[in-house]
Order: C-alpha cells, then sequence, then structure tokens
C-alpha cells in the first residue's frame, strides 16, 4: 500500500473515531431517559412499562433540532483530499450521504461499533446501522423527507453503489445498512482487486502505463474530451478500440475492458461503481446481441465510456444520453505493423508479413494470436514455425458458421493439383488478391464509392470432379485459412425471406473473421432471373437481387463452383474477381492424377504400365480417378497385397458403370 493509501485510510479511520464520540453522545442520551437501561436483557424483550413508555413519548413532529448535540465530532468535511472527500466529489455527495456512508461503514472496521448499534437499535440481535439510526447520528429522523430521500435508488448512494438498504419487509427507518467490500476496501486504500462480480464478468483490469506506438489520433480525441460516451462502429471487433485503450492508458487512466456474453445489466452498475472508484475508463466491445440495457445504464454516466461494434447505434437504447456516435477509421498501425510488435525479432524462418497478410486482426486479436501459436511453440519444443503461427491465428478468427457450413481444415497445396498452366496461374493469383488487398483496395484506393467492400470472389467453373472444391482448399491452405463449405440444405428456406437471412448470417460472420467460403453447387442460389409470370418468380428474383447487393459489400473471400455456368446470372459475373475453368484432364494428366492417388500405396511390379493404359482408356475426371484409386486400394487391402494393375482396371471399370457407361468385357489391344 502506498503512503497516499495509508493516509486515505488513515483519515476514514479517523472519522470513524470521531463518529464513536457521536455514537456515545447518543448512548448517553438513550440511557438517561431509559429506565431499563441497566436490565441484562435489554433488546430481547418488550416489557408493558416499555411499551407505555415509547407510547407516551412525542411523536417526530415535536421534535426539534438535531438527536445529538456535540459539536465535538461534527459532519465529515468534504472540502479535503482524504479518499472519503474524493468519493464523495466522484459521486455527488453531501455532507449528510457521507455521514450515513461512515455510520454504515463503522462496524466493518471497528467491531466495537457491533454492541453499540445493537444497543441504539433497541435489538442486541441487529448489529448494523440502520436508517433511523444513521440519521440520528447525523442530527435527523426518518420525519424529514429530505432526509429520507437520501435512500432514495436514484440517490448517489444508491445509484452510485456505495450503499445497500437490508430488509425491504420492514419500514424504512428500522432497515439496516450495509457498504459494499469493495466500496470499504477502496476508501481503506486497498485497490488491488476487481469486484467478485466483475471478476465473474471476466472484466480485464488494464493499468495504466507509459505512452505506447499503438495509441492513435482517435483515441487521442477521446482522452481530450473528458467524461463522454463514444459508441465506435468497426467492421472487426477490436480494430479501433485497440488504439483508443492505448491512448487512455498512456494518458495515465486504467481501463476496464468488458465483453459481454449476453445481456449485461448486471454488470453496469459494478462496472461504473469500479470505473467512479479508480478514475477509469470504460471499454465494452463488442456490445451484446441486445445492447439497449446497457447502454443506457452506461450512457452519460459521467465516466469515460467507449461502446463498439459491427451495427450502427441505435439511438432507443438511450434516448436521453448525449451518445456520440462514429465510425472508426481503418487501424493507422496495419496488422503487420501489430504482428511485428508481438513477434519482432525472433529469428522467424519464414515471411512474417506474407504469412499474416490474410488475418483481418485487430490488435488485441495479434496479441492472443502470438501468444497462443509461442505457447504451442514452447509446448512442442520447437522455434516458431509457420504452421504454429497458422494455429494461433485460426483460433482467434474462427467464424460461429457451424450452423450452415461445414469446416474443412486444409491438407493439400498446390504440388495436389493436376491442372493446365493457365487455371494454375489464376489460382495463383486468387492468392495473391487475397494477400494484397488491403494494399491495392485501401491504400491506392482502386475500389472506392458505392459502399463496395475489400472481398475476392472467385467462380470454379468446370465438370463434375474436375477438381473445383479441391482448389478452394489449395488456396484456403495457401492463405493458412479453414475452408467452410455452405451446407445449402440449412440455408434455402420455403419461407419468404428466410433464405435471405440465412444468407446475410453467413456473409456477416465471414466479413469479421477469417476464413475461405465456399458455395459448391453454386447455380443453386446463385441462378439466373428468370421473367416475372407469378408470384414465386418475383420471390425468387428477390434473392438474386440480394445477393447482388450483397456481393457488393462483402469483405470476405468466397469461392463459387458450378457445373453449369451457363446457369450463372450475367449479373453476378461483373461481381466476380476471377473465373476459373477447370478442364477434363487430357490422358497425361489422367496419368499424374493416378500416380497421384496412389503415391502412398505399395505398388506391384509393372503397375505404372497399366496406369498409363487406363488413362487412355478410361476418360475419367480427377474426382472419378480418386474414387477408383480407393477401390483398387481397398481390393488390394484384402487380399494383403500391394496395388496392381488389375485393382486399377478394376476400379476404373467401376466408376464407367456408376457413369452409366459401356465397358467391354474383353480388353482392345492396347499399344504405348
Amino acid at each position: 500500500m502506498s503512503g497516499d493509501d495509508l493516509r486515505g485510510a488513515d483519515g476514514v479511520l479517523g472519522l470513524v473515531r470521531a463518529l464513536r464520540n457521536r455514537v456515545a453522545a447518543l448512548v448517553d442520551a438513550r440511557s438517561a431517559g431509559d429506565p431499563t437501561a441497566g436490565d441484562p436483557l435489554r433488546g430481547l424483550y418488550v416489557t408493558g412499562e416499555t411499551a407505555r413508555r415509547i407510547a407516551a413519548e412525542p411523536g417526530p413532529t415535536a421534535r426539534r433540532g438535531p438527536a445529538v448535540q456535540d459539536d465535538s465530532a461534527p459532519l465529515p468535511d468534504l472540502g479535503g483530499t482524504g479518499r472519503l472527500a474524493l468519493l464523495a466529489r466522484d459521486f455527488g455527495l453531501t455532507a449528510l450521504d457521507a455521514h450515513v456512508l461512515l455510520a454504515a461503514l463503522a462496524p466493518d472496521v471497528d467491531r466495537g461499533f457491533e454492541p453499540l448499534y445493537g444497543y441504539l437499535n433497541d435489538d442486541v440481535g441487529r448489529r448494523r446501522a440502520t436508517v433511523a439510526l444513521a440519521l440520528d447520528l447525523a442530527g435527523t429522523g426518518p420525519f424529514d423527507p429530505a432526509a429520507r430521500d437520501r435512500f432514495h435508488p436514484a440517490a448517489p448512494l444508491r445509484s452510485g453503489g456505495l450503499l445497500e438498504i437490508e430488509d425491504e419487509d420492514r419500514p424504512l427507518p428500522g432497515r439496516a445498512l450495509r457498504v459494499p467490500e469493495r466500496v470499504v476496501a477502496h476508501l481503506l486504500g486497498d485497490d488491488g482487486r476487481l469486484d467478485a462480480g466483475l471478476r465473474a464478468a471476466e472484466v480485464e483490469l488494464l493499468p495504466a502505463g507509459a505512452g505506447d506506438e499503438a495509441a492513435t489520433a482517435l483515441g487521442a480525441r477521446v482522452v481530450a474530451a473528458g467524461p463522454v460516451t463514444v459508441h465506435l462502429r468497426q467492421r472487426v471487433p477490436g480494430a479501433a478500440t485497440d488504439g483508443v485503450v492505448a491512448a487512455l492508458r498512456a494518458a495515465g487512466r486504467p481501463v476496464l475492458r468488458y465483453r459481454p456474453e449476453g445481456v449485461a445489466e448486471g454488470a453496469a452498475r459494478l462496472l461504473l461503481r469500479e470505473a467512479r472508484l479508480r478514475g477509469a475508463a470504460v471499454v465494452v466491445d463488442p456490445l451484446p446481441p441486445r445492447p439497449g440495457p446497457l447502454v443506457r445504464a452506461l450512457a452519460s454516466s459521467g465516466a469515460t465510456v467507449v461502446l463498439a461494434g459491427t451495427e450502427a447505434p441505435d439511438l432507443r437504447w438511450a434516448p436521453d444520453a448525449e451518445l456520440i456516435a462514429l465510425d472508426a477509421p481503418e487501424d493507422t498501425a496495419g496488422p503487420d505493423g501489430h504482428w511485428h510488435r508481438e513477434l519482432g525479432p525472433v529469428g522467424l524462418d519464414f515471411d512474417l508479413d506474407a504469412a499474416t497478410a490474410p488475418y483481418r486482426l485487430s490488435g488485441d486479436q495479434v496479441r492472443r494470436a502470438a501468444r497462443s501459436a509461442r505457447a504451442l511453440a514452447a509446448f512442442e519444443g520447437t522455434a516458431l514455425t509457420l504452421a504454429q503461427l497458422r494455429r494461433g491465428a485460426r483460433l482467434v478468427s474462427a467464424p460461429l458458421l457451424d450452423s450452415h457450413a461445414r469446416r474443412i481444415r486444409p491438407a493439400v497445396g498446390f504440388a495436389d493439383l493436376v491442372l493446365p498452366e493457365e487455371p494454375l496461374g489464376m489460382l495463383r493469383e486468387l492468392t495473391g488478391r487475397a494477400r494484397d488487398r488491403d494494399r491495392v483496395l485501401g491504400e491506392w484506393r482502386l475500389r472506392t464509392g458505392g459502399g463496395r467492400g475489400r472481398g475476392v470472389v472467385a467462380l470454379f467453373a468446370g465438370e463434375s470432379g474436375t477438381g473445383k472444391t479441391l482448389g478452394a482448399e489449395v488456396v484456403a491452405g495457401e492463405l493458412g485459412l479453414d475452408l467452410y463449405v455452405v451446407d445449402l440444405s440449412s440455408v434455402v428456406d420455403k419461407y419468404v425471406g428466410e433464405t435471405e437471412k440465412n444468407l446475410e448470417r453467413i456473409f456477416a460472420e465471414v466479413d469479421r473473421t477469417d476464413c475461405v467460403l465456399l458455395f459448391d453447387e453454386a447455380d443453386a442460389v446463385f441462378g439466373k432471373r428468370s421473367e416475372v409470370k407469378s408470384s414465386h418468380d418475383r420471390y425468387a428474383n428477390l434473392e438474386s437481387a440480394y445477393l447482388l447487393q450483397r456481393l457488393e459489400a462483402f469483405d470476405g473471400i468466397a469461392v463459387l463452383t458450378t457445373n453449369l455456368r451457363a446457369n450463372i446470372d450475367e449479373a453476378f459475373t461483373r461481381r466476380l474477381d476471377l473465373v476459373v475453368d477447370f478442364p477434363f484432364p487430357d490422358p497425361g494428366q489422367r496419368v499424374s492424377l493416378w500416380r497421384s492417388c496412389l503415391a502412398g500405396t505399395p505398388k506391384a511390379e509393372g503397375l505404372d504400365e497399366e496406369i498409363a493404359r487406363c488413362a487412355v482408356e478410361f476418360e475419367l475426371a480427377g474426382g472419378a480417378i480418386r474414387s477408383a484409386a480407393v477401390t483398387a486400394g481397398y481390393l488390394a487391402a484384402a487380399r494383403g497385397s500391394a496395388v496392381t494393375g488389375e485393382d486399377v482396371r478394376a476400379g476404373a471399370r467401376r466408376e464407367y458403370r456408376k457413369a452409366g457407361r459401356l465397358v467391354l468385357d474383353v480388353d482392345a489391344p492396347w499399344a504405348p
């Protein structure tokens, strides 16, 4: 505890000691006129004599002057610099409020008050100050309307969370008063821990610190504005608030950072009390799904409050509050700056800028990703690797798409693709667009106006089995992202408007996180608009119109695949960054596909020659070749031997029959 804290504690204890004089005076006054003062069982029962004496006493309207005539212990002086004086200033307390607070606080710091309060309450079991007792000690009583008003829920003592009133079933004068332990600790000079309720809500206390290079100009404006309530609308949670938090801490302000998981009315009062006790700012990011009660509780509270979310603010949240709504600027530090600050000169054996370019993480998310990656490297006993870094980044950026999409963790690369040079080059270009879009579309401003997003959308067209889905997986793996395949059965709904709502949930989630979204068989959703001949046509066209508008504002990475490119509406084509045609493989490519699929299997002698023959005889796409290779593997495993040419041929024949194609029983002669 620092010297200032000790002096603050001594000041409060001195006031408590002075309060003893007023308590002693009140005890003397009560004892002088109480014939039962010497009864050892006083306070446990009421005799008939006591009842008659009480009934004969004049009512409160006949009272004049203070209950305690003792000038040696006046009401607390709120003009000093002690903790009670500062608390009274910050919470708007009057001298009467401060005295009531002291009276309620006394038993928590001095056990001697408990029996004294029991005597004065005429009940030895009630050892805390009551409303009537606290007001008697202050020289007034519950007969005074102004004094009673100090215990109203909207009055500073209760609205600020400084005083709790128990025994709600009793009349007001007999209700017991309690000071929360957090307030007691603060007045005694202890601000080491957060309130238990805030710890349960996972509120993070960020102490004031020295200058931070992550501070932003927006943060400096918030600091200069003083007590203010600001709503920041940002694209990615934490993207703007990190710089504001850094600026507040650099200005000597501790920060209470709160990430509510749901409805959070209960935490608001505790947050504000803690902020006012510490002189801290409150940062809520992101806002809960129903933010109205929380915003109303925090707005215009006399503290610096920053509310952040991806949605626009609603004035109905706090109609009477002075809420400043701002659109958060782009993070000026940039993701590269955050990554270099966290991983800096650690001797990485990979290009940090290239590895982290696909991730659109805020500074806080980068810190958590770097911490996770370093912990994984320490656990595995290696230097930090690219795979560990990507795993850490995926952990903090995982989208919540499980109800509408299936996640694929990429396990293939460009070496696993068998394609002609042109589509292969376009896939590499697609990964480059995903990495460099912030520079090209942001810094160079090559996509401005019209509310256009920075998304990358590509169409993969080709026959079934030509590698479209595999190509999307390769792109995701090259970027270090997860691939999410949209489950059309959970998206398309027979009720009007529900399909669009489901699609919006998907797009919104991908907008704010990092992944590659795959619409397989996209023509089912992105099909051509038709002439309106019935209400069904009109609603189908509305779905297409929604998708056309949504792709304009899309910020993520999406791949559409189709077997029937002609069925895709031409209006979508303009909004596509790339259209990649996946051709049917020629004999040479089919040989490569067979060898790639069977690369890990034990091979019998002469298998390569049979593969070359099957590649010519059986015109199969890559997907069918993979299925045929799996069939060959099962046949070989059942015999307990290596894969033979006959196994390969049997698998190819089976795929031909599945496709409804003719298979000759006698093999035709073949020459290489």
